[in-house]
């Protein structure tokens, strides 16, 4: 009986890459991880708008004598220009503290995941205006 001698080399040239269920697990692992970023994304777009806009106001106010009511209006001025969605300007709240007005933006946003899970984001941007 002959058998032919296989050295290394030949066995592991032929013993490479992956099975098609290999891979097909593979692309679903990251397709779910993929699809949770296109869920998420957006609502984190959507925050970095609200985070500007409470910036801005602080950037604009701090330092002057502001009022409650030049606070609210810039920050409903600035909400319709960013086409912020998930929030109103009438869910921020100004509140005044020691010196100044706190501008405080809370809230949460669901988006719907894959059949009954969902991601619940809790957002929470505050700043202070020194009179």
């Amino acid at each position: 009986m002959y058998v032919k001698s296989i050295n290394r080399a030949q066995f592991k040239r032929r013993q490479t890459g992956m099975t098609t269920l290999g891979v097909a697990i593979l692309v679903a692992f990251i397709g779910v991880f993929v699809f949770a970023g296109m869920r998420l994304a957006p609502i984190y777009l959507n925050y970095m708008k609200v985070s500007s806009v409470v910036s801005g106001v602080q950037k604009e106010f701090d330092g002057t004598n502001a009022t409650r009511t030049s606070i609210r209006s810039s920050i409903a001025s600035r909400f319709d220009i960013e086409s912020v969605s998930e929030i109103t300007a009438k869910e921020v709240k100004v509140t005044k503290v020691g010196s100044g007005y706190e501008v405080v933006a809370t809230y949460s946003h669901k988006a719907p995941f894959i059949s009954n899970i969902s991601f619940v984001v809790d957002f929470d941007k505050r700043a202070l205006i020194r009179r």
